[in-house]
């Protein structure tokens, strides 16, 4: 696998830039170590569970509307795509996307909301921060350790998934299990760690179109108003505009413009070696200015016309009413919560508890309380 491998991509094996794991295992005659951490992610129970947590719309919406687990897999395949042609390591653009929205709470960012309101004294909730905690301390498969046991490397990239964000001692306050990890917080993540963030901007903004087209919350007609949606059309000389055809088109758009202008990036920044990524503090994976702007008015047209629109809005009031009754329950009734972590507070243990669930089974407990 590494012979295919171009200078700046993150290998998998110790003679380069392989950080190895926590705890030690033998090599396998036939996966590479970041085929392996893809493996134990999506054998996990926290993944399974996306395929009933909301993108968008609650599951029982529809059936081809997005949820969390074909939200992470179109994220997955873009990824690939990208990394294929930069000649960097599709393995782990494909785990580090995979993983990214575990932690995420029923009821999408709705729920996170509300969780994060409901933990307002108790450190808060991030659910960035709770995929960290899922695979290095809450999930639960070997005997010997917490945790999936995934490489360094992959834990790298999860934590600088929206690039240098988080400050060493907030997030291990919230989980002292990463110091086992010696995260270098002053350095920028891999390319395949910025190439799995950027796809996650390429996928949702997409598929939010072509879920809100499908929904009837807006139309065509709506989205060509927008001037630079319009420059996109003309640019890419797309005939016969409709709503089948328009997803994959911009999906395609996106890609190219990013792919063109990274490679135009490393030679801009003289990024010879991989040192030289993690020491440049701005991204080399980016789109180019014009398709910045493309989509950050695409952005705003989702934010008013979709995730604002009244249909989503009440449901959303409807979640957080849930979460935080749902919340609010098992403060009083501590006891009914089997699976507890002595060395977490009572409120942390709730929370870990609520964001694990699923839509449906939220809404089944919360009918059973009220």
């Amino acid at each position: 696998m590494n012979k295919y491998l171009n200078k700046l991509a993150t290998y998998s094996s110790n003679n380069r830039n392989y950080l190895g794991r926590v705890h030690n295992i033998n090599a396998t005659k036939y996966r590479t170590e970041y085929q392996r951490d893809r493996d134990r992610i999506i054998h996990c129970n926290s993944f399974r569970r996306l395929k009933h947590k909301t993108q968008v719309f609650v599951y029982h919406e529809g059936d081809h509307f997005r949820t969390r687990l074909t939200h992470s897999i179109e994220v997955s395949q873009i990824a690939r795509s990208i990394g294929r042609v930069l000649g960097l390591n599709e393995d782990l653009c494909e785990a580090l996307s995979l993983a990214h929205d575990l932690g995420h709470t029923p009821f999408g960012h709705a729920g996170e909301k509300a969780l994060n309101e409901c933990m307002k004294y108790s450190g808060g909730f991030d659910h960035n921060i709770q995929t960290l905690r899922i695979l290095i301390f809450l999930e639960r498969v070997y005997e010997k350790h917490f945790g999936l046991n995934l490489s360094i490397n992959t834990i790298d990239g999860l934590v600088k998934h929206n690039g240098i964000f988080y400050t060493k001692k907030y997030l291990e306050k919230l989980l002292p299990e990463i110091k086992k990890y010696k995260i270098n917080y002053e350095k920028s993540g891999s390319l395949e760690a910025q190439i799995s963030s950027i796809s996650d901007d390429i996928a949702y903004n997409c598929h939010d179109i072509d879920d809100g087209l499908r929904a009837k919350l807006f139309n065509l007609e709506d989205l060509e108003t927008i001037f630079t949606f319009k420059k996109f059309i003309k640019k890419t000389k797309i005939k016969n505009v409709n709503a089948y055809g328009i997803n994959r088109k911009l999906i395609n758009f996106l890609v190219t413009d990013l792919i063109e202008n990274t490679q135009l990036n490393i030679k801009r920044y003289k990024i010879k070696k991989i040192k030289d990524v993690y020491s440049l503090k701005n991204n080399i994976v980016d789109f180019s200015f014009e398709t910045k702007d493309l989509l950050k008015d695409l952005k705003q047209f989702l934010n008013k016309n979709m995730y604002k629109h009244e249909f989503v809005n009440n449901w959303n009031i409807k979640s957080k009413k849930m979460i935080s009754t749902i919340f609010n329950y098992y403060l009083i009734n501590y006891d009914k919560i089997k699976e507890k972590h002595s060395s977490v507070s009572k409120e942390r243990n709730i929370c870990d508890f609520i964001a694990g669930m699923t839509d449906k089974y939220a809404i089944n407990i919360y009918e059973k309380i009220i």
